[in-house]
């Protein structure tokens, strides 16, 4: 059974470990949110300036699994009470063409990695060794004001991944906080779109949205 506070001491580690090789590491995405947002975090994810092939070395082969490694991504192994990491290399993506995942990726630092991010909210970083939070994209300032904003263009970011549309209501549902303006409008015009997102992980989403407190809300969404 997973430990909170151990799974936050392994997330610590990762970081720390990473560091100690050398490289930039961070925590990233949703950990961040739920922490400043005074929340404990479901799970933790490492964003670091090593490649993937850095990363194993780091750990060993025998304790990472290179799942995602085309997309820079590898599992750190944890114990029964810590779960697993996921490392990620910095990147940038190239075009969507089928609307769910990049073509390819390069791998880049830890700017451009917020700026191609889905909303200001999942975009901040957190350094755990120096207790610092790294926010590129103002995502603080839209937790203090209760926002879900895409970062950059909203239509662009819709366009890469039309399930953004779902994750949108999804968190403002959740959370009780508003669509920003731009945002809720590049949702309603490219609504048509979800279709083109498989059912299962409409589903996905769509169940989230159903077994949360708020679901009446995300429904009016």
């Amino acid at each position: 059974m997973i430990d909170s506070d151990k799974m936050r001491e392994f997330a610590e580690t990762v970081v720390s470990d990473l560091t100690s090789a050398g490289y930039q590491a961070l925590w990233a995405g949703g950990c961040v949110r739920d922490q400043k947002r005074q929340e404990s975090p479901k799970d933790y994810d490492v964003a670091t300036n090593a490649t993937p092939d850095q990363v194993r070395t780091v750990f060993g082969h025998k304790r990472t699994i290179a799942i995602g490694e085309a997309f820079g991504v590898i599992t750190v192994i944890g114990s029964k009470t810590t779960g697993n990491i996921e490392v990620a290399t910095f990147r940038a993506d190239a075009s969507y063409s089928d609307g769910r995942r990049p073509d390819s990726v390069r791998f880049t630092d830890a700017k451009e990695d917020a700026l191609r991010r889905d909303f200001t909210i999942n975009g901040m970083f957190f350094d755990p060794i120096n207790q610092q939070y790294i926010d590129f994209v103002n995502g603080e300032a839209d937790i203090t004001a209760k926002l879900i904003r895409a970062i950059g263009d909203p239509h662009t970011r819709i366009e890469e991944d039309r399930l953004r549309m779902l994750r949108a209501i999804r968190f403002a549902s959740t959370f009780d906080f508003e669509i920003e303006a731009d945002t809720y409008a590049a949702v309603q015009a490219n609504a048509d779109k979800i279709s083109a997102v498989s059912s299962e992980r409409i589903l996905l989403e769509l169940s989230l949205i159903l077994n949360n407190a708020n679901r009446k809300r995300g429904l009016r969404l």
